[in-house]
């Protein structure tokens, strides 16, 4: 992929607010103190850890309309190697490849098996992470280069690591805890690699882009977190977005076996920067829950308003997390959206299993978009070896066409 990093730059009547972001970075950047004693530097480049990380998918897609089904069997293997510390300072570069295993009986987006139905994990080699780290400052730590990133659930800004090939950022990012009970994290993001690899013409989301992110940790209820994330896409002028928000997230023990959870989220987002649209819309979240007896369960109602037809968008998000596992909102309907939710988990004999229904409609217009039943159970083997399955089932209604998705995977670590 190519490096997309290059200096600041501010677009006319944005200033203010671009101002505000880059101070909150000068100000988790300015947090110095006394170098730590490291290693020579040959005992740096020599003396550091090998990653090996591999996963075997198979994917099945089943859409009620003229396509033929998926069926896409991929292998995913990511080899890396940090550096030790050198004077507070330490690099990581890893290497990503995708391949299939048999015939690619699926539309990768970059295959030109237009035919199939769409499995977004194109078979590609390419660099997915090469950074420099700097620990040299008293609880701060500031990266430069092509990195792993998300914050807070995903939402806004996330690694979409369902897919083969995950989502990284050529950013500079800086976090800093040196306030009591406070992690603040800011930094400047150049692109987006995305999921379609750099064969595609939408591999890449080159941007401008300031972001700020605190979290407070001293109530004893849950973690109190603020944001604000400036998005200026070069390319992509109709999803530059200005976004901020609060999130209030944690649980209160009720009795010794049981634990109520709760999360609350707000976020407003408008036009920005060469955006031709001018809009306001609102993002919700509530959500609450009962974790006893080891099981989990949990209700919620998540809001993307539409403003006149211009609905609430998060492209940088794991979106795949987010509505739904059979991904039929990857993209905000112009009506926006209200996603209805319960959930059921569990943990027996070491399995991981969890159940989630959601109810579909529209934030205006009062359009029904359909439900989905997703079914998960995942074994973690031990701390190198773990193997799942999951199912999801969306039934369409007046929106979309019913699918049907499977996976089976197994992942090794080391």
């Amino acid at each position: 992929m190519k490096m997309m990093l290059t200096p600041l730059t501010a677009r006319n009547g944005q200033k203010n607010q671009k101002s505000l972001l880059v101070f909150a970075i000068g100000s988790v950047l300015a947090s110095a103190a006394t170098p730590v004693l490291s290693m020579t530097f040959t005992e740096a480049l020599t003396g550091g850890k090998v990653s090996l990380d591999v996963r075997y998918r198979y994917e099945f897609v089943d859409q009620d309309n003229p396509l033929d089904q998926a069926h896409a069997s991929t292998v995913r293997t990511r080899l890396g190697y940090r550096t030790g510390d050198f004077k507070g300072f330490e690099v990581f570069a890893e290497a990503e490849d995708v391949s299939a295993v048999g015939n690619e009986n699926y539309n990768s987006t970059i295959n030109g098996i237009t035919d199939h139905s769409v499995v977004a994990d194109p078979t590609e080699t390419e660099v997915n992470q090469i950074y420099v780290r700097y620990k040299g400052f008293s609880d701060t730590s500031l990266t430069y280069g092509r990195q792993r990133f998300a914050l807070d659930n995903h939402r806004f800004i996330g690694t979409v690591g369902w897919r083969q090939n995950e989502q990284t950022f050529d950013a500079f990012v800086g976090t800093n805890e040196s306030l009591p009970d406070t992690k603040i994290t800011a930094g400047y993001l150049y692109n987006a690699n995305r999921v379609f690899s750099d064969a595609s013409p939408n591999g890449n989301f080159p941007m401008q882009s300031p972001i700020f992110n605190a979290q407070y940790h001293g109530l004893a209820a849950g973690t109190l977190t603020t944001y604000g994330y400036l998005f200026d896409f070069t390319n992509a002028d109709v999803n530059s977005t200005q976004n901020f928000g609060l999130r209030f997230a944690g649980g209160t023990d009720v009795s010794e076996d049981a634990r109520v959870l709760y999360t609350l989220e707000y976020a407003i987002q408008k036009d920005y920067a060469d955006n031709p649209q001018s809009f306001e819309a609102a993002y919700w979240l509530a959500e609450v829950g009962l974790a006893v007896y080891g099981l989990t369960f949990k209700v919620g109602m998540e809001t993307l308003e539409s403003d006149d037809g211009r609905s609430f968008q998060t492209p940088l998000a794991t979106l795949h997390a987010m509505n739904g596992w059979a991904d039929q909102f990857l993209v905000t309907p112009d009506d926006g959206l209200q996603d209805l939710y319960v959930s059921a988990g569990a943990s027996a004999k070491g399995v991981k299993w969890l159940a989630v229904y959601h109810d579909y409609s529209s934030d205006i217009n009062s359009l029904s978009y359909g439900s989905e039943l997703g079914l998960l159970a995942v074994y973690p083997i031990n701390k190198h070896y773990t193997v799942g399955a999951k199912f999801a089932s969306y039934a369409a209604d007046g929106r979309g066409v019913d699918t049907d998705k499977a996976w089976l995977w197994g992942e090794v670590k080391f």
